[in-house]
C-alpha cells in the first residue's frame, strides 16, 4: 500500500501515518517540522518519505508528489489533513491575517495537496482522497469564525471533488473528526464531550477509508450532537452557545 499524509509530524497526522506503517505501507509525509519527520523516518526505514513543505506552496507540494510517483509509485490513498485551529473575533482588524492564514492552510492546502495526484489516479483508476474536515464546520462556532468556516469550506469542496470523480474509481472521503486528544486541543477552555486519542481516532478512521465511506463523522457519537446541532433553530443554536467560552484568540506563528 502506498498512502501521502499532510501534516504528519504530529497530532492525528503522525497516528495515521504511523497506523500505516505498521501495517507495511510505503508513505510520503508532509509537514514543515522536517526534524519530527526525519524522527518517524529513522523508526521505519525504508518505508517513510519526508517532505518538509509548507501546504500553502503549491510548487512544493507539486514537487513532492511528482517525487513519490517516482520513487514509490501512484499512491493508493491521499489524505489532506494539515490544518490549524486559532480563536479569532473579527472584532480585531489584526485576525483578518489570523483568518487568511487559516482559510489557506485548510482549504486551499487540502485543494494543493490533491491535485498532483489527480490525474495519476484517475489513469490508475483507482485509490482514495481523504480530506479531514471537523464536526465544526456543521455551525459556527463563537471564537471559532475562521476554523468553523474552513472547515464548511472543506466539506463543501469535498462534496463537489466527489460528484467531479465519479465513476473514475478513485473515492473521496470525506472524514470529520470530533474532538481528538492533541496539542490542537489542549488549549480549549470547554469541555470537549467523547474525546479520542488520537491513535484510537486514526484506527477508525483508516477503517472508514477502508470502506470508501463518502462522509464519516468519528466518533460515532458526535454524529448525533451534529445532526442536533445542524437541526437546531437560530434562536435556540444562540441561546445554547451564549454563555460557552470561546477558544483564546491566537497570533500566528
Amino acid at each position: 500500500m502506498k498512502v501521502v499524509i499532510s501534516g504528519a509530524s504530529s497530532g492525528l497526522g503522525l497516528a495515521l501515518a504511523r497506523h500505516y506503517l505498521e501495517r507495511g505501507a510505503a508513505v510520503g509525509v508532509y509537514a514543515r517540522r522536517a526534524e519530527l519527520l526525519q524522527a518517524l523516518a529513522e523508526q521505519f526505514p525504508e518505508q517513510v518519505h519526508i517532505y518538509p513543505l509548507d501546504v500553502r506552496d503549491s510548487a512544493a507540494q507539486q514537487a513532492a508528489a511528482a517525487d513519490f510517483i517516482a520513487r514509490v509509485g501512484v499512491p493508493d490513498i491521499v489524505i489532506a489533513n494539515a490544518g490549524v485551529s486559532i480563536g479569532t473575533l473579527t472584532h480585531y482588524a489584526e485576525d483578518n491575517e489570523v483568518f487568511r492564514h487559516v482559510m489557506d492552510i485548510n482549504v486551499l492546502g487540502a485543494v494543493q495537496t490533491f491535485q498532483p495526484f489527480l490525474d495519476a489516479m484517475r489513469d490508475a483508476g483507482r485509490g482514495r482522497m481523504v480530506g479531514i474536515a471537523s464536526v465544526a464546520g456543521f455551525r459556527g462556532l463563537p471564537g471559532s469564525g475562521a476554523y468553523s468556516a474552513s472547515k464548511a469550506a472543506l466539506i463543501s469542496y469535498l462534496e463537489s471533488l466527489r460528484q467531479e470523480l465519479r465513476g473514475s474509481g478513485v473515492k473521496v472521503v470525506t472524514i470529520c473528526p470530533g474532538y481528538i486528544r492533541t496539542p490542537m486541543t489542549d488549549i480549549n477552555p470547554y469541555p470537549m464531550p467523547f474525546m479520542l486519542e488520537a491513535d484510537e481516532a486514526a484506527q477508525r478512521i483508516a477503517r472508514a477509508i477502508d470502506r470508501g465511506c463518502s462522509f464519516k463523522v468519528v466518533p460515532w457519537q458526535m454524529a448525533l450532537v451534529g445532526r442536533v446541532l445542524k437541526l437546531l433553530p437560530n434562536w435556540l443554536f444562540d441561546l445554547a452557545f451564549a454563555k460557552v467560552k470561546h477558544k483564546p484568540r491566537g497570533t500566528l506563528r
